[in-house]
């Protein structure tokens, strides 16, 4: 199964698991990342590098952010992929801790 990012990178979207992908499977949005289903091999060497533990596995995620797993491959479609890491939104550190920031996803 995929990994996949949930609602902790909206409105943070630090990339810092970017550079450790081998496979380039990150995907950017305005204000969040996403991980292709498709090019994603569950390597889970991304897991450790993200600052807001954004990124689960399919079978670890949570109930609560299941929804996810859906809006990770809807976006992976439409997004660009990202293959550097790039600095986190400006007010990231003010949002990285907030929960349920679903209705502040930027597609």
């Amino acid at each position: 199964m995929p990994h996949i990012v949930t609602e902790s990178c909206i409105r943070c979207r630090y990339t810092d698991c970017v550079d450790v992908c081998p496979v380039d499977c990150f995907r950017v949005g305005p204000n969040m990342l996403v991980i292709d289903p498709d090019e994603c091999i569950d390597c889970a060497v991304c897991i450790p590098e993200c600052p807001v533990d954004a990124i689960k596995a399919e079978e670890d995620t949570p109930a609560d952010q299941m929804k996810f797993v859906a809006i990770n491959a809807e976006l992976a479609k439409l997004w660009p992929s990202i293959t550097r890491t790039k600095p986190g939104l400006p007010d990231a550190d003010d949002w990285k801790d907030i929960k349920e920031k679903l209705q502040f996803l930027e597609r």
